[in-house]
């Protein structure tokens, strides 16, 4: 892993988070640097969306800030999106594209190459559907047109809600791998999942835990 600066890449400072006048978790600290891989973990219901939510600046808590390279991100929100690839519960696939056009298309819009979409569409089990609507295919396989723009993204920051569902074995220790591979060049990773991360050493991973005590850790 790489060496850790003094500046981390993403912070959250005292965060707290109300849904439905339910309090999920509060002033959650953490600091996130080049080269972690951090699984966010907890029951359903516990807050494991909302935070991912909030880190990319998709949503906004109760209290407290989120701040990349220590400025709160409301201040820099364009270099931050920049320097960011959320994946959600939505995967934000058009209907009336192929799989390979969906892909073509998420990735010029963040300004990368399209020339090797075919082998990024196989790396996530979609090898004989590129040319198949996206009307046409599963809520499983449009999470996979999604998930295949990891292949060729530039951004650091990856936060990741439940990327492996959908995904077979195979799949997920490819996603394992690209991940270890990202943290290594400086980047970091930032994910949801029920399951344990079975190719990536123990000593890489970074856990916060939310549980329904309102009581929220980080290793």
């Amino acid at each position: 892993m790489p060496k850790q600066t003094s500046t981390p890449l993403l912070s959250a400072v005292k965060l707290t988070c109300i849904r439905e006048e339910r309090l999920l978790f509060d002033e959650l600290s953490v600091e996130i640097n080049a080269g972690d891989i951090v699984q966010v973990e907890g029951p359903n219901g516990s807050g494991k969306t909302s935070l991912l939510r909030i880190l990319s600046g998709l949503s906004q808590p109760y209290d407290g800030q989120v701040h990349y390279k220590n400025q709160a991100i409301h201040h820099c929100r364009e270099e931050y999106q920049q320097n960011l690839l959320y994946f959600g519960h939505l995967a934000g696939v058009k209907g009336e594209m192929t799989a390979e056009e969906n892909l073509d298309f998420n990735l010029a819009l963040h300004g990368n190459k399209t020339t090797e979409t075919l082998a990024y569409l196989a790396k996530v089990n979609l090898a004989g559907f590129e040319d198949s609507l996206a009307s046409h295919l599963s809520a499983g396989q449009h999470r996979r047109i999604a998930l295949a723009r990891l292949y060729q993204s530039n951004a650091p920051i990856w936060i990741l809600d439940e990327p492996f569902t959908a995904i077979d074995k195979q799949g997920v220790a490819s996603l394992e791998k690209l991940f270890s591979a990202h943290a290594e060049r400086g980047g970091c990773v930032i994910l949801t999942t029920h399951q344990d991360l079975i190719s990536i050493k123990p000593e890489q991973i970074k856990k916060i835990t939310l549980d329904y005590s309102y009581d929220s850790t980080f290793d």
